[in-house]
């Protein structure tokens, strides 16, 4: 200990790097051969372990030992290890071999590795950076270690090549040709290796982790990746913010966008191929921001349009109108809520229910999200002239049985679809609005006259996601009586004979909750209801007179499924207003 406390009095330690005083520390080494030995490594560009034990000034087995007390880590012989059995394909090789580590296992969000020098805060920070998750060291002998990492980067390395290889399928670019040169040389300067393995890593983590968006964000000094799962924004990596310059022109490149243009929002698509036999779609949006463009890429899974209306969560009720109304020759049924509320999906799920050999149906959208067989699907292209209202009158020249229109953004779209709808066609259509009563109000302030809209839309539903409750976790939750009541629930309905429940968490979840699921309110537009439109009375009026023909609101719905345990009651009363 004497020894120890005069080396720290007599020379500054901070010169060497973390291992290096450790050993001085525990006095192994001297201060003056410590610094011999990590000079000569600096000089020589070789492996400062390498030089240590190579000197013979300590040995593999001591150095073991030592790093073990020092730094309170597991020490763990290497000869017990079969290198067929460790796991393949979490780290790069060449960063494996950069620093002699060996990935041990898995467990949760972090990463058993096995390391000489668990002081390298630099290997630390390059694992982090590569996996997104955390480590945990375990000490091995050198000697043993770097074995160990050529037999089983050999492995890794065909592990990685499987991943990054020919995972995109580029199709023709639509980089315009006036800004050829520039996309060449910016086509060439994306193609670094770490760039494209980081954005194929974080889109095979976003798919695997049941992410629906991934948000790319600069900042002034800083760089953000997060995913929107269930619903819910986390931040998944904070990479060096150097990076985003090439990431962006590495996604456009293979989004088919223009490359040299960053000075207005862009959209494109691209593909990964994430098995032999299964292809994900992206969709791609680009905005230029105070400190470089922001990138959003949304997951889009066409095998979500296929699993049927009873997975949307349509209770009996809800579900008997919506197929009552689609299944009618003509008319115009709606489908209302904000940006990633499903509107989509549950359109296709309509779609592919009418979708029959004998069924003309023609869908015109911006972009076109889901690709579903034996449906005409367009994409809109207002540059080119291929507008909504352009392609609907296209399509009515086409014979259709049904028409979906991606959504009535103007008063054109609308009157040509409102046309269409009472001239013996079923058109489908979105609109952002917050209930189905308030999708009246907004078409008659879009300029659609009263009787045009009552004698063309049959059906509105509005919906919402709500994250759903993981059945294995989930537990009984204590909420006051009071509380209920302000929730929107009756005195009859607070009894007791049913239970809530609240999140809890487990490995199989996310934070209590795992996968969404719809709450509805779905809405036909009754004779009664046509009276109040004909002569221009309020949502107020039309969310009451629905009310009493027994339309549930979307409150009213979200209440339903906190009784049946499917969701929480924080769930609910985040996503709805009461009624």
């Amino acid at each position: 200990m004497a020894a120890v406390e005069s080396a720290i009095k007599d020379t500054p330690l901070v010169a060497l790097p973390g291992l290096g005083r450790a050993l001085v520390l525990a006095g192994k080494l001297g201060q003056k051969a410590a610094e011999d030995i990590y000079r000569k490594s600096q000089a020589g560009k070789t492996n400062f372990i390498a030089e240590l034990t190579g000197s013979g000034a300590v040995s593999a087995t001591d150095l073991a030992h030592t790093m073990s007390t020092a730094f309170a880590a597991p020490l763990l012989d290497l000869d017990a290890v079969d290198p067929q059995r460790l796991p393949k394909g979490l780290l790069d090789t060449k960063l494996c071999q950069a620093y002699r580590i060996v990935v041990l296992s898995k467990r949760g969000n972090r990463l058993i590795v096995a390391t000489a020098d668990p002081s390298d805060q630099e290997a630390a920070e390059k694992i982090k950076f590569a996996t997104q998750m955390g480590v945990d060291w375990v000490i091995a002998e050198f000697n043993k270690l770097s074995k160990l990492v050529e037999t089983s980067t050999a492995t890794a390395a065909e592990a990685m090549d499987s991943i990054i290889g020919n995972d995109f399928e580029f199709e023709e670019s639509s980089i315009d040709p006036g800004a050829a040169e520039t996309a060449d040389s910016a086509v060439a300067e994306v193609e670094d290796a770490p760039v494209v393995r980081f954005l194929q890593k974080m889109l095979l983590d976003a798919f695997s982790m049941r992410a629906s968006d991934l948000h790319f964000e600069p900042y002034e000094h800083t760089y953000r990746v997060r995913f929107r799962i269930d619903g819910e924004l986390r931040e998944i990596a904070s990479p060096p913010v150097a990076i985003k310059d090439k990431l962006v022109s590495r996604i456009k490149v293979i989004s088919r966008m223009d490359i040299s243009e960053k000075r207005v929002p862009q959209d494109g698509k691209m593909k990964l191929k994430v098995a032999a036999d299964r292809v994900i779609d992206f969709r791609v949006s680009t905005l230029p921001t105070l400190f470089g463009e922001k990138v959003v890429i949304r997951i889009l899974d066409p095998s979500s349009a296929k699993l049927g209306i009873d997975a949307l969560g349509y209770e009996p009720e809800e579900k008997a109108r919506l197929l009552e109304a689609i299944a009618r020759p003509y008319g115009m049924v709606l489908v209302t809520g904000p940006t990633g509320s499903g509107k989509t999906v549950s359109l296709y799920t309509c779609l592919n229910l009418l979708n029959k050999p004998g069924v003309n149906i023609s869908t015109a959208e911006d972009p076109s999200e889901i690709n579903l067989p034996g449906v005409n699907q367009v994409n809109v292209n207002d540059k080119a002239g291929l507008t909504f209202a352009a392609a609907l009158k296209s399509f009515l020249r086409q014979d259709p049985d049904v028409i979906m229109v991606g959504e009535i953004r103007d008063l054109e779209t609308a009157d040509i679809a409102i046309k269409a709808a009472q001239t013996g066609h079923m058109v489908m259509s979105t609109l952002h609005t917050n209930d189905a009563p308030t999708t009246l109000t907004r078409m008659r302030n879009m300029g659609i006259a009263p009787f045009n809209i009552a004698s063309s839309v049959i059906l509105i539903t509005a919906q919402r996601l709500a994250r759903r409750l993981c059945p294995t976790c989930k537990a009984p939750a204590d909420i006051p009586r009071e509380t209920l009541l302000d929730a929107g629930y009756k005195e009859d309905d607070v009894d007791g004979s049913w239970t809530t429940y609240r999140p809890v968490g487990c490995g199989a979840c996310n934070n209590g909750y795992k996968g969404r699921v719809g709450i509805y309110q779905v809405m036909p537009i009754t004779e009664e209801i046509q009276r109040i439109i004909l002569r221009d009375g309020s949502s107020l009026e039309i969310a009451k007179q629905a009310e009493s023909e027994g339309v549930r609101s979307l409150r009213q719905f979200g209440l339903y499924k906190v009784r049946l345990g499917v969701t929480s009651l924080e769930e609910v009363l985040g996503c709805t207003n009461v009624s």
